[in-house]
């Protein structure tokens, strides 16, 4: 997003089981992402990204908007008629323990979190379908890796608390950078983690 006008809002976390259960639909998924990515986009635009009709990512567009999930944005093109919309807010998240009193907030929240590891796994196998044609400096670059620890959860919140911040100052690096001209060999990249405790 080139300006202030349209950046979209900080982070936030959603407590209320509407709003969840708006975000959880698998289409309204991958919409939210592809504005996340995208920036500003109208709903014909969204419909290419996600293959699917205009007049059903319409639809979807509104219900995410009636949950303030995305709004409106300025018009991008000479025809006014069009409508444009973004993401309201740079990141979103939702806790297992806003939804835990009750059976059905419960379930949002867990069919939620497999729809979101069902996307993430999506791309990162179209990656892995792709990953020829990206040469060799990306395949060197992108990485899989897995890490055992043995941690309290003291510990493990604050290993999330700084992998966080650093991937956060990547971010803000590679905004700065593209703001002041340098966007040779950028790439929109995916960052993934899970961290979580199991037992044998």
């Amino acid at each position: 997003m080139d300006d202030d006008q349209q950046k979209s809002g900080g982070p936030r976390r959603i407590t209320d089981l509407g709003t969840l259960k708006a975000l959880g639909h698998p289409l309204r998924l991958r919409v939210y992402g592809a504005l996340r990515v995208s920036g500003p986009s109208t709903a014909s635009q969204l419909a290419s990204q996600v293959d699917e009709a205009v007049s059903l990512v319409s639809y979807h567009l509104r219900k995410l908007a009636e949950h303030g999930l995305i709004k409106e944005a300025e018009v991008q093109s000479g025809d006014a008629r069009e409508r444009w919309w973004q993401a309201a807010q740079d990141t979103l998240s939702f806790r297992h323990e806003d939804f835990r009193d009750s059976p059905e907030g419960a379930a949002t929240h867990a069919a939620v979190v497999r729809s979101l590891i069902s996307y993430r796994r999506e791309q990162y196998e179209t990656y892995l379908d792709q990953q020829e044609a990206w040469g060799a400096d990306w395949r060197i670059a992108a990485d899989q890796s897995d890490f055992l620890a043995r941690l309290n959860p003291a510990e493990l919140t604050r290993l999330n608390a700084e992998i966080h911040a650093l991937v956060r100052t990547y971010e803000e690096q590679g905004k700065a950078a593209e703001a002041a001209g340098d966007t040779e060999g950028r790439e929109n990249v995916a960052v993934h983690l899970a961290s979580f405790p199991f037992r044998i």
